[in-house]
């Protein structure tokens, strides 16, 4: 095999072409229909698949297959893609050996319901850990990238990577995003924080952060009960890189993703600084077992 590209060159490459899946996912939001929900969904966010997820897919696969045609590549639509046949593998390979991964619109409950903080999540994945992360938010005009030991940054849809300014996650509003699951450390942490539990305060009129929230100041923490390699994990490696503090649910450090199974790292914590990781870990650590 030729030598790999590296992960810089990899997102500069797909950057224009995420840029029109942005535009695109713009210009369809009010118009969507949603296809027929997948099935087996295990809660209302993950039963909404709608055409922009597919077409959007599609799209980064054609760039993909067209110019690094080696590349591994998994996207959350892989079994309705007529692509996936095509890609030498969906799973992680070994060092050095990248796997591209994809959610063509995280958080497709807030972008069937009208609401702006939906995102197109890239990721390439190494062996033991993330080499790099992008994530869009196209209808606030806005994206994170975060490339590994270098740091996390964030510009406009306007701007390549060279022109984003580093993202430094300093002044948090006090308030956490309890993922589905996890509603049990609610009344233990109450007292400091605006809870936010996905669960129980989804609105289909009322926009709550969802977890990039975190990236922009509208949350200081999250609890997550497993952070999926395309989505939860991506983005607490966004969030680790600009000095947040990610662990797991115990405190201990996150494992290799090689060791992982069903392409996701055990339950998260995600926190904007060490005092409020602490109130969330003492929280979870109070649990009856």
């Amino acid at each position: 095999m030729s030598t790999a590209p590296t992960a810089r060159l990899i997102l500069e490459t797909l950057l224009p072409h995420l840029k029109v899946a942005a535009a695109y996912a713009r210009f369809l939001q009010p118009k969507i229909a949603a296809l027929p929900a997948k099935e087996q969904a295990k809660n209302f966010f993950a039963a909404a698949l709608t055409d922009a997820d597919v077409a959007i897919q599609n799209l980064v696969e054609v760039v993909l297959l067209g110019t690094f045609p080696e590349i591994r590549f998994y996207g959350e639509e892989y079994e309705s893609s007529n692509n996936t046949k095509y890609f030498r593998a969906t799973e992680l390979g070994s060092k050095g050996d990248y796997l591209v991964t994809l959610d063509p619109i995280d958080g497709t409950k807030f972008y069937m319901d009208g609401h702006s903080n939906y995102q197109i999540i890239l990721s390439i994945l190494n062996s033991d850990d993330f080499e790099a992360v992008l994530a869009i938010s196209p209808a606030q005009n806005v994206y994170f990238y975060a490339l590994r030991g270098e740091g996390a940054f964030k510009g406009t849809l306007e701007m390549n990577l060279e022109a984003c300014a580093p993202l430094h996650i300093t002044s948090a509003k006090p308030s956490v995003l309890l993922g589905w699951g996890m509603n049990s450390i609610a009344p233990l942490i109450q007292d400091q924080y605006q809870v936010i539990d996905i669960a129980t305060d989804y609105s289909s009129d009322i926009q709550i952060p969802n977890l990039n929230g975190i990236l922009s100041g509208d949350l200081s923490g999250a609890v997550i009960k497993s952070g999926k390699f395309i989505d939860g994990a991506a983005l607490a490696f966004i969030a680790k890189e600009a000095g947040c503090i990610v662990t797991t649910l115990d405190g201990s450090t996150l494992p290799p993703l090689h060791t992982c199974k069903n392409y996701s790292l055990p339950g998260l914590i995600i926190a904007a600084s060490k005092s409020v990781h602490q109130h969330l870990l003492s929280a979870m650590q109070s649990l009856p077992v």
